[in-house]
């Protein structure tokens, strides 16, 4: 994590638009966040909307703001994310799920500094410091045609690669320590004490929902503890344990195919750490197909309520 901290240390002062990429949990907000706060931008908003939490539609009158009357039901002017982010920095969020359409307009912000409301004939100049992030390989979606090359190179000025906890397992300990003091705080609870079998546990995980699952784990810990030390025991669901692989198979032999389906989009979106974007590109759905089964698992009672959000 050095080379990660020593590049934002190196470009906080710039106005470089920077890329920053990682999977799911390993930090990209945070990471865009020190960079505004080492910046002279660091007195104005930052702002990081996520691009994959409204349909395309919406998302561009979120992001560029639009005009009264510029649509059905718009019965007041609202200023988008680039004009609450002026003079500040703003980050897009899960960049790679932005439509072509969105694409096209965000690169002419890019390119020209200034941004064109929805349903109004004049563009306003901005000056934001723009970041975007991802969990998906941009190339290869430019490869695909599902991605501008064009604003992949606007996008990729300054690269920043987040590598995944179980590539830097000598941080897990560190990390556990910064959360154990930080959620002591927010819960006003007190732990005294963190077992070494914890620390053995915890390194030899491999976090697939990276800090945001260990950060997860320890608000868990602490909120039901009631002995002020983290054990073992509280832990214990993170120790692999061996499961016969013919067995599952048999059981899945006599289940019905929708049931299959069932689990391997729960079981998949559980790994994902709940990122809907991520599930679906696993499991090689859209997005909207994903939202539609959850829908209908929500509606029969079998959606777990951790995955609910």
């Amino acid at each position: 994590m050095q080379k990660v901290f020593d590049r934002i240390r190196l470009v906080a002062p710039t106005d470089s638009t920077v890329l920053i990429m990682g999977e799911s949990g390993t930090g990209k907000e945070l990471v865009a966040r020190a960079i505004h706060n080492l910046s002279g931008r660091r007195d104005n908003r930052f702002i990081a909307p996520n691009c994959a939490a409204l349909p395309n539609e919406l998302m561009e009158t979120e992001l560029f703001g639009h005009e009264k009357g510029a649509f059905t039901g718009a019965q007041t002017s609202k200023d988008g994310k680039f004009m609450l982010a002026n003079k500040g920095s703003i980050l897009l969020d899960e960049i790679s799920e932005m439509s072509l359409h969105l694409q096209a307009k965000l690169l002419r912000v890019l390119q020209e500094r200034e941004i064109e409301p929805i349903g109004s004939t004049k563009t306003i100049p901005i000056d934001v410091r723009v970041m975007a992030s991802t969990n998906c390989d941009l190339q290869k979606l430019v490869d695909e045609s599902r991605f501008r090359e064009d604003l992949f190179y606007r996008l990729n000025v300054v690269p920043i690669i987040i590598p995944p906890l179980r590539e830097r397992r000598e941080d897990v300990p560190l990390l556990l320590e910064h959360f154990v003091a930080l959620k002591t705080k927010t819960l006003k609870r007190t732990i005294r004490s963190i077992s070494p079998e914890v620390y053995k546990i915890f390194e030899q995980y491999d976090w697939p929902g990276n800090v945001r699952q260990l950060g997860n784990e320890v608000e868990r810990a602490i909120a039901i503890n009631d002995n002020n030390e983290l054990t073992a025991e509280q832990f214990s669901h993170l120790i692999p344990r061996k499961t016969s692989g013919d067995d599952f198979i048999k059981r899945m032999a006599i289940m019905p195919l929708a049931e299959i389906e069932k689990i391997a989009i729960l079981e998949t979106l559980k790994a994902q750490n709940g990122n809907r974007s991520q599930a679906a590109r696993s499991l090689d759905i859209s997005v909207r197909t994903l939202r539609n089964k959850l829908k209908e698992y929500r509606e029969s009672g079998d959606l777990p309520d951790d995955l609910a959000n």
